[in-house]
């Protein structure tokens, strides 16, 4: 929502009133941001509870949240910082919000957590600092490189908050579709035992990296399609989804050869054994090649986005998060155990992927 709104009023030279959703974005998402992590912290046992955690589990996820959470607001302030940085077309400052973060994160983890013997205590207090530099840089970036805040006014915070949520509610309903999908099988694997939720939090931990370039793919097609919906040339626009999935198509192939040959390297640097290793290798060896399926699901929802058809890229998400991932979890849960859960959440995206680029074309 902040660059919708930002980017356009830069565009147009209309530099005060970007100062000024600057301002309110950035206070928007702190109030937002604040009274979430309040709700959540408060609620922490009862919402672990809800994802099936118990016993150790459940006690060493409280013990992480209770130290984290409370620093959601500093990561709020960040990503609008960043989402100011593309604004403004400082890409290099927008990357480093993030990227200064992670190095953060890196740098703290084994320090907190081995060096002090902290443990998961460590990794909490280095997630809070991670968050407070990702927070740091991007401040720095928008009120001292770019000066791009201005004195916030009561009033105006009102007023821009209604353009603001126009445009972040729909957003956030689509991107709420995946963290439900998630939060459900995790539930349905927590049945299965502590060893298929570890396989399925290092299985998350890994698919980001492996497949980090299919998420910056989405991110691309939405301007290049916009820009020919703007000259009305639909061939150029038929042309660049059809690229894109074959792109992603080539770099899925690509990434699920690097994750076969290295998954004995995964299983050892994660320390895994006994049914944890068994899904990991699962994964690597035979369920990677699917995410193609969500990698299209992604591009086309970039495209329906630009496209002002916002509608059908929630129908789509929230789709696959319920009759797509739902049924096949349950079944596959029953006939197969963990690995059917594993197996049947990755099918269950053939399906919605294919509709998505066959609606797109």
């Amino acid at each position: 929502a902040t660059t919708s709104l930002v980017s356009p009023a830069l565009g147009a030279g209309h530099n005060v009133r970007a100062r000024r959703l600057t301002t309110n974005s950035h206070l928007w998402s702190f109030a937002v941001s604040s009274f979430l992590a309040l709700v959540v912290w408060l609620l922490t046992p009862q919402l672990l509870g809800l994802l099936g955690a118990k016993g150790r589990t459940l006690e060493l996820a409280v013990s992480y949240l209770t130290i984290a959470v409370p620093a959601l607001p500093a990561l709020a302030l960040g990503i609008t910082s960043s989402a100011i940085l593309r604004s403004v077309g400082d890409a290099r400052r927008a990357m480093n919000v993030t990227l200064f973060g992670a190095i953060a994160n890196i740098i703290l983890d084994p320090i907190l957590i081995f060096g002090f013997d902290l443990g998961i205590i460590g990794a909490a207090w280095a997630s809070v600092l991670a968050r407070v530099t990702t927070m740091a840089v991007g401040l720095y970036g928008v009120i001292v490189v770019h000066k791009m805040m201005s004195r916030p006014k009561f009033q105006t915070f009102l007023t821009d908050g209604s353009p603001l949520a126009a445009i972040a509610l729909p957003a956030v309903s689509t991107n709420l579709a995946t963290p439900v999908a998630n939060a459900y099988i995790t539930a349905v694997m927590s049945g299965h035992g502590d060893d298929a939720v570890a396989a399925w939090t290092i299985i998350g931990r890994i698919m980001p990296v492996a497949f980090g370039v299919i998420f910056a793919l989405s991110g691309v097609v939405g301007p290049i399609i916009g820009q020919n919906y703007g000259a009305r040339d639909k061939a150029r626009m038929h042309e660049t989804l059809r690229l894109a999935v074959w792109v992603n198509g080539g770099f899925t192939m690509g990434a699920w050869l690097l994750l076969a040959i290295s998954a004995p390297f995964i299983v050892s640097q994660f320390q895994a054994t006994g049914e944890t290793a068994d899904l990991i290798y699962m994964f690597c060896y035979w369920l990677a090649p699917l995410f193609f399926f969500l990698g299209a699901l992604f591009v086309s929802n970039a495209a329906f986005n630009t496209l002002g058809r916002a509608h059908i890229s929630t129908a789509l998400n929230w789709a696959r998060a319920t009759l797509g991932t739902v049924p096949f979890v349950l079944i596959g849960s029953h006939y197969a155990g963990a690995a059917g859960v594993l197996a049947g959440q990755m099918l269950g995206a053939v399906f919605f992927g294919t509709v998505a680029v066959i609606l797109g074309h």
